[in-house]
């Protein structure tokens, strides 16, 4: 496998060498955090100064709640939250579409932007209300305008819950103003799987449920994942650079006849979503594993299916064109050359595509 491209780092990312140091430092002194004894006194020690890090690193001054991750987060933040009423994006994680039922589901315009007149529509309605949305869509890496959801959410006096998975820590200044809840995750960062955070502005938001972190959830705190996670989440991630590999690989898939989805939106620069005319997502998949590339179509959690993507439907794609779309997303170890690599193996198969259909 070393020889191959990792080109899915929005799936999941590899853990930083600082991560796994620190995972295995926390195996190796593994005591239960709820322990009285002078064992369970250092880990409870040693696992509030990795949910400090870790809060710090987001930039995050206040609740900070640990959890298996994002998908947890955001379940805990939907089920428990003092609200009324649900208000999810057409758009959304499949981990949050689960709890659709009986939630408002809202519209997005062609660019993959929430609505914000069917926003404040939504928000005239009796009861407080929650709204989930993405800070970036993990199919298409668009990004939502926070502020403004905000500030339209706060002044109706409901609770803004922002899916930030696919954020690096202290990306945006606007998710640590206006959001209330913020649901993260380690192995999206460099850190391990099964941890993550859900960040809380105030406590009065969440019904407790008892047990452990506070009472905000149940079960033994995992205390090397959340040494895993601070040791990765304080390590910068280099998003100018990441950017520039974008900029250059959609200069190469606009040259070979591709269009890049949401061209025109704010977008993650980690994330990029292209259509190939005439070429199914299934065939690219194959093609690009065959040639030792790793890419995905939509998101880990619904590419498997192959069904057509939820994301690209709510933004105004119809058959075939939206199963002609792949994902690409870029990573603290992407290079200038695995890029490059791509853009090649992406421009003979376009070209192949043309020749046949000719």
């Amino acid at each position: 496998m070393a020889d191959r491209i990792y080109l899915d780092h929005a799936a999941t990312t590899p853990m930083t060498d600082a991560a796994v140091a620190a995972v295995v430092e926390g195996m190796a002194h593994w005591a239960n955090p709820s322990s009285p004894h002078a064992e369970g006194r250092a880990a409870r020690a040693a696992l509030e100064k990795a949910r400090a890090e870790i809060a710090s690193a987001y930039g995050w001054a206040h609740e900070l709640v640990l959890t298996s991750g994002a998908s947890e987060s955001l379940h805990l933040a939907l089920t428990r939250s003092m609200a009324a009423r649900r208000l999810i994006t057409a758009v959304e994680h499949d981990s949050v579409l689960r709890h659709s039922e009986g939630a408002k589901v809202l519209p997005v315009t062609h660019d993959g932007a929430l609505d914000l007149d069917a926003l404040r529509g939504a928000l005239a309605g009796e009861g407080r209300s929650l709204l989930c949305v993405q800070w970036a869509n993990s199919e298409t890496g668009v990004r939502q305008p926070i502020a403004a959801i905000g500030e339209i959410v706060h002044a109706a006096g409901g609770i803004l819950l922002v899916d930030a998975a696919q954020m690096p820590a202290r990306a945006d200044d606007a998710v640590l103003r206006h959001a209330d809840l913020v649901a993260v995750s380690a192995h999206k960062r460099g850190g391990p799987p099964g941890i993550g955070a859900l960040l809380v502005r105030d406590f009065g938001v969440l019904l407790p449920m008892g047990g452990q972190e506070k009472g905000y959830r149940a079960g033994t705190e995992n205390l090397p994942g959340a040494l895993g996670y601070a040791a990765a989440i304080g390590q910068p991630e280099d998003i100018a650079r990441m950017a520039q590999l974008r900029g250059g690989l959609e200069m190469a898939i606009r040259g070979a006849g591709g269009e890049v989805v949401g061209e025109a939106s704010p977008r993650s620069p980690m994330i990029g979503a292209y259509r190939m005319p005439g070429v199914s997502a299934a065939a690219q998949l194959i093609r690009f594993d065959l040639g030792g590339i790793s890419v995905s179509a939509g998101s880990a959690c619904s590419s498997g299916s192959m069904r057509p993507s939820h994301v690209l439907a709510a933004m105004g794609w119809h058959e075939p064109e939206l199963r002609e779309v792949v994902r690409v997303s870029f990573g603290r170890t992407t290079t200038e050359g695995e890029v490059d690599r791509f853009a090649e193996l992406w421009r003979s198969t376009a070209d192949a595509a043309r020749a046949r259909a000719a």
